[in-house]
């Protein structure tokens, strides 16, 4: 079989190579030169280029009615205004679309080269210049205007009672904090962060605990550093490594112990804190009601992306960005509407950041506003206790209850992966 299809392309060039031969032949018999196409070819080729014209279009057209949108139906109210944007930016360009190109083919057609014929030439037309920026310039203006003003309705700022989440992501993992009864996240700081505590979030206890961290490294690397003064036992590039280490830690500690100049009372300081509610693998949001995102990195640039929500945002490290948005199809309601009781909300990071990034997701779930209020009310909160259903009054955690917190948080994500 093999061998017979290697025939056949022989054969075929072979053939091809006999036409070019033949049409050489009697190009010389003519007495034409290579470069003169005849008339015959120019109105052939003309034809040809009217009738591709009426195929493309059809086969845009077949395109068009097949896939129709292809996207999945917008579950929040801004997502429905950005699929209304997306779609006048789309008629707009298979206007222009259908215009160029059905210019482009006609003039193919009409002005194809005929030896009693010349093209009129001229260095410029006030008219045309006018008409080719200001017809581009009107139509960017107005699409620029209008996709700024369904970017703010996403971006502006939130009313005042919308609830509040902070996106957290890290290489390749997201975690969603929730600001407890008293409406006020936490302060976090980058030099708390560890295997424990995950954000970094302050307390008399996650201080103490990372101190004693450190000065066990430290106490660690001073004792080789020491022996090795003895002994000599190690080579002076290994005694230069530790002793830059040991300068780090030092500083690492110093700048931990300078947080404590800004420990502040009321909810304003660590305190705020205690009831933060900090979820991994799957958090929930109410369905009607506003929802303000807050997001932050880690380690480099991540894309929070919802497609279901039309909703997309950078998390940048240093830089907290935000957008709000009201879910309308709880996650029951779209299961239900797409026959598919395993679907979930996931929220996806949209930027290439590593080499896991193909798994960087968190499920995301919209509830009804009772079903979220009795998720959150089971959620262990920071200071390890669970927050109740109706909002309490703001106390302050008592010292035993500060202490404990960087024990909370890893029971918190534990409890949060069973």
């Amino acid at each position: 079989m093999k061998l017979l299809i290697l025939l056949v392309i022989v054969l075929g060039v072979i053939a091809i190579a006999q036409l070019t031969k033949v049409y050489e032949l009697t190009r010389s018999l003519r007495k034409t030169r290579e470069e003169e196409i005849s008339h015959a070819d120019n109105k052939m080729n003309a034809t040809l280029m009217l009738v591709w014209m009426f195929v493309f279009f059809f086969f845009t057209i077949v395109l068009y009615v097949k896939y129709q949108d292809y996207l999945p139906e917008a579950a929040s109210e801004h997502g429905v205004a950005v699929d209304k944007l997306m779609n006048v930016n789309i008629w707009m360009i298979t206007i222009m679309f259908f215009i160029v190109n059905g210019l482009l083919f006609w003039v193919s057609y009409k002005y194809y080269y005929r030896k009693d014929r010349k093209a009129r030439f001229f260095v410029h037309d006030n008219r045309l210049e006018m008409l080719w920026t200001m017809v581009p310039g009107v139509t960017m203006a107005f699409v620029i205007v209008y996709g700024l003003i369904t970017w703010n309705n996403m971006t502006g700022p939130a009313g005042k009672d919308a609830i509040q989440v902070e996106i957290y992501s890290r290489q390749f993992d997201w975690t969603a904090r929730y600001p407890g009864s008293d409406k006020v996240f936490g302060s976090a700081n980058v030099n708390l962060i560890s295997t424990t505590n995950a954000m970094g979030m302050v307390s008399e206890g996650a201080i103490s605990l990372e101190i004693h961290s450190i000065d066990s490294l430290i106490q660690e690397i001073e004792t080789t550093l020491e022996a090795n003064a003895v002994l000599s036992t190690l080579p002076e590039s290994a005694v230069e490594v530790m002793k830059d280490q040991l300068y780090r830690h030092k500083r690492h500690k110093q700048r931990i112990l300078d947080l404590k100049e800004f420990d502040l009372s009321g909810v304003s300081g660590w305190a705020a804190g205690a009831d933060d509610n900090i979820v991994k693998g799957e958090f929930h949001i109410p369905k009607g009601i506003e929802v303000e995102f807050i997001f932050k990195s880690q380690d480099v640039i991540h894309s929070a992306f919802m497609p279901h929500f039309r909703a997309q945002m950078n998390a940048v490290p240093g830089v907290p960005t935000r957008f709000k948005m009201v879910p309308t199809i709880s996650t029951t309601e779209m299961r239900q509407k797409l026959n598919d009781p395993e679907f979930n909300y996931v929220l996806y990071c949209n930027k290439v950041c590593g080499v896991t990034h193909f798994n960087m997701q968190i499920a995301l779930v919209v509830d009804e506003p009772a079903e979220y209020a009795a998720w959150l009310a089971k959620q262990k909160t920071f200071g390890g206790v669970a927050v109740p259903a109706t909002e309490p009054e703001l106390t302050t955690p008592s010292d035993s209850l500060k202490k404990d917190t960087v024990q909370a948080t890893a029971l918190t994500i534990q409890d949060s992966k069973r």
